[in-house]
């Protein structure tokens, strides 16, 4: 069952997108049916006052003078269309130049202002009016005569109604096919993301390789963020692999034969028998912990690569934490390392736990199979650092430095008393640090070297 707070943070990336989809569709159809109601409007407006003008331009065409009289004969085509309108009420008014009523409908008075076309209402009802001026220059007459011709408003709502229903009919079925269109869309926007899931959910459980399908360039990030997560898990996997590898390798044997030498000391009566007995046992548990403690240190380096975020370091107090936590027994046959350091702070962006890990064991490795003098030198470079550790021995054989930093090889110095991890830890260092380790000769000086970037690094 899923984690309570996590089922409340998820959210459907698709639901979203169809809230989104459906809310701008809504404000688009709104806007839609507002649009296509002023326009239905517009449309039946202009239609009819056509007619009107259509209608009164007749009418003026008809008017005559006769003794200075306006005479109208009301042309019967000039109603013909408007007549169409069934349901629509038709009047006129002719007015001459002292605004007297010649014919019509007294109710349909002449505006205030001169203007083609006007509101008014007729009996109660409301109608719209055209006006047109015709005008006269003759002896008998001398000036203009007003028509009007005015028409209810119930032909010109039903044509808008019906143009702003027609409208919306194609624009709903325009935004069906646009809806499913937009279905379709995005689920084909968010196709990738379904073969990312069944790409991993596809895999087997050891499976972290990098998530190899196509997609899109908008989720490259996300995937590569993603594909970087797998590698750090793979790693940490990796870790315990080897340190449990590691345990059932270098362990088993020393174990064994510390059991063997305590079962020995429990029947052993001869006390100075018993006595070289214990001295095997405690030779061999030293021997073991110096194992286990490479183990350890060996996982540690490798986990803290990838756990850790890196520091301002100064690698002259990371030399000289190494030398004073360095195992003292090691003493025993040598002087106590030298240590070589620039006087100005050496910088650099790394973790001083790892790095100074990794002086030890060059140091361990020198001490253990080196001679005197045994020298750990901090030294500057143009492009790198360098962590150096120089002893007057013969060194690794050269044909064994291309793998001393693989783990169990020769060159690492396996022994009853090494599980040969050293330089592999100085190697795990360098690679956490995109540096590496170098070995070389000067002189009479075998030397050890961590080298590291200028800035430090840490890999991916």
């Amino acid at each position: 069952m899923s984690d309570p707070a996590t089922a409340r943070a998820s959210y459907s990336v698709t639901r979203r997108l169809g809230i989104a989809l459906t809310l701008v569709f809504a404000f688009g159809g709104i806007a839609l049916a507002v649009a296509a109601l002023a326009y239905g409007r517009s449309a039946a407006q202009q239609s009819f006052d056509r007619l009107l003008v259509g209608a009164a331009s007749q009418i003026a065409e008809a008017i005559a003078l006769r003794d200075g009289t306006v005479v109208a004969d009301l042309p019967v085509s000039a109603f013909e269309l408007l007549s169409l309108a069934d349901e629509d009420r038709i009047v006129y008014a002719i007015y001459d130049r002292q605004g007297a009523l010649v014919t019509g409908y007294d109710q349909l008075t002449l505006p205030t202002e001169r203007q083609p076309f006007h509101n008014a209402e007729f009996k109660g009802e409301p109608i719209r009016v055209a006006r047109v001026v015709r005008n006269f220059s003759e002896r008998a007459y001398v000036g203009s005569v007003d028509v009007l011709v005015g028409q209810t408003l119930r032909a010109r709502r039903q044509l808008a109604n019906q143009i702003t229903r027609n409208a919306l009919i194609a624009a709903g079925f325009a935004g069906l096919a646009m809806s499913g269109l937009a279905f379709f869309a995005v689920r084909s926007a968010l196709g990738p993301l379904r073969r990312i899931e069944r790409n991993i959910a596809s895999r087997a459980v050891e499976d972290l390789t990098p998530i190899d399908v196509a997609i899109p360039s908008e989720i490259e990030s996300l995937v590569a963020a993603l594909n970087r997560f797998m590698r750090r898990i793979d790693r940490q996997i990796g870790v315990m692999r080897t340190l449990i590898a590691d345990a059932s390798h270098q362990l088993r044997t020393p174990i064994a034969a510390l059991r063997a030498q305590a079962e020995l000391a429990q029947d052993e009566t001869d006390p100075r028998r018993l006595q070289a007995i214990l001295e095997r046992i405690h030779t061999r548990s030293h021997n073991l912990s110096q194992l286990t403690d490479q183990l350890l240190n060996h996982a540690l380096i490798i986990h803290r690569a990838d756990s850790v975020p890196l520091e301002r370091v100064d690698l002259r107090i990371v030399a000289m934490q190494a030398i004073e936590e360095t195992d003292h027994a090691l003493f025993a046959s040598h002087t106590r390392p030298g240590l070589d350091l620039p006087e100005d702070p050496v910088w650099c962006r790394g973790d001083a736990l790892s790095l100074k890990e990794a002086c030890k064991n060059l140091l361990g490795n020198a001490l253990r199979y080196g001679r005197d003098p045994v020298t750990l030198a901090v030294e500057t470079g143009a492009d790198d650092l360098r962590l150096v550790v120089r002893d007057a021995g013969s060194g690794i054989p050269r044909d064994h430095w291309s793998d001393a930093g693989t783990r169990y090889s020769r060159s690492s110095g396996v022994s009853p008393q090494s599980a040969g991890l050293g330089l592999a830890i100085v190697q795990a260092v360098a690679t956490a640090h995109r540096g590496q380790l170098v070995f070389s000769h000067s002189g009479a000086m075998f030397e050890a070297a961590l080298v590291l970037p200028q800035k430090g690094a840490r890999q991916t």
